[in-house]
């Protein structure tokens, strides 16, 4: 008996190979379009940068702050729909959020959110980031970030309460990165 199970194994083991060889190859999924920009404060001084990662259906954002970068704490951050922090000291120049839909302002909000809206940040102790947030907001092709004008990242002052209109308490704007 024992010598059945053991020939039946081998005979499986041997037929696997060959089954896995039958199979068509699959294509490998496209990489992902990138972009990385360098994050600056209202002093125009480099303090961090995004490292954008655009897969067929969400795009991924790394943003990293070095020490010193924010206040320490929470930090709403959102896409703006123009891609310009030339004005350092408030960052109006971005306009408000990236909103093709014009849909209310909050990832809680129930008529929301907009493309802009995001997750909060929090800046450790020593003022560095290291966060890693979704958005279903493209970085190219249609309604992408990357459209004729840009759109730009900005961080504001305080964490964001994803529902009070319009960009949910988050406060004055702090920091910024180009995404064009």
């Amino acid at each position: 008996m024992r010598h059945i199970v053991l020939a039946s194994a081998m005979a499986f083991g041997l037929a696997a190979p060959a089954l896995a060889q039958d199979k068509p190859a699959q294509e490998a999924p496209a990489a992902p379009t990138t972009y990385d920009a360098p994050i600056v404060n209202n002093k125009g001084d480099t303090i961090g940068k995004i490292a954008i990662r655009d897969g067929a259906n969400t795009l991924v954002m790394r943003v990293t702050i070095q020490p010193g970068g924010l206040p320490a704490g929470w930090h709403g951050i959102h896409f703006h729909a123009v891609g310009s922090c030339a004005d350092t000291d408030k960052f109006q120049e971005s306009k408000a959020h990236v909103n093709h839909d014009n849909a209310k302002h909050g990832l809680l909000h129930p008529e929301g959110p907009d493309e802009g809206d995001m997750p909060n940040v929090f800046a450790a102790a020593d003022g560095s980031v290291n966060a890693e947030v979704s958005s279903d907001t493209p970085l190219t092709g249609e309604g992408g970030l990357k459209d004729n004008d840009g759109s730009a990242l900005i961080i504001h002052a305080n964490e964001d309460d994803h529902l009070t209109q319009p960009i949910g308490n988050a406060g004055a704007r702090i920091a910024c990165a180009v995404i064009k």
